[in-house]
């Protein structure tokens, strides 16, 4: 049985026919039987589409996916990987490189595959890490999601909520209950 595993890291992720249906469709037209996709990080090994679809490939099988960076990020877990299910007799087909085997040549080049995604993802956490190091420098810079509501909006907010209820100004400023109690708590300290 022919299986194919799809993967991104993020929802948004749609670049060099990275996006799932990209991936979904190159799996299809090579005949993949059954296709497993999931939006999870690469770093990570714990992802439950690929735990799941891992745990019902047997010899003979054959799991195909589209670049190597779509099973791991790092050289010694993409190499790992492969290896043991070349040695449980499970073919892996990597659509951009070919089919991998136990032959020394085929050994060599998935390491270097493998190295070249554990550097693109370390020169990402280099790049983000530099990135983040600059915007501290700005006198406004602050860590974390931005807020949604402006400062102006939930001291309005606060002010209705001395004549009107909760579900009255959520309805009429567009700003959660939850947010609300926060904000209410904050303005007490």
């Amino acid at each position: 049985m022919k299986y194919g595993y799809a993967r991104v890291s993020t929802k948004g992720q749609a670049t060099n026919g990275n996006s799932l249906e990209e991936q979904v469709n190159k799996l299809k037209e090579e005949g993949c039987e059954t296709i497993y996709k999931e939006t999870f990080t690469g770093t990570k090994s714990d992802r439950p589409k690929f735990q799941e679809l891992l745990s019902l490939l047997k010899e003979g099988d054959t799991l195909v996916v589209t670049k190597l960076d779509r099973l791991a990020r790092s050289m010694t877990q993409g190499s790992e990987l492969v290896k043991n299910l070349l040695e449980k007799g499970i073919k892996v087909n990597i659509l951009n490189i070919g089919m991998m085997d136990n032959t020394p040549t085929s050994k060599l080049i998935k390491n270097i595959f493998f190295s070249f995604a554990e550097f693109e993802r370390d020169m990402i956490v280099e790049r983000t890490q530099e990135g983040k190091a600059i915007a501290k420098q700005r006198e406004d810079f602050r860590e974390g999601r931005p807020n949604k509501h402006s400062k102006k909006k939930i001291e309005h907010a606060l002010e209705l909520l001395e004549t009107h209820s909760y579900k009255e100004v959520e309805a009429k400023t567009g700003i959660s209950k939850s947010t609300l109690i926060r904000a209410k708590k904050k303005a007490k300290v």
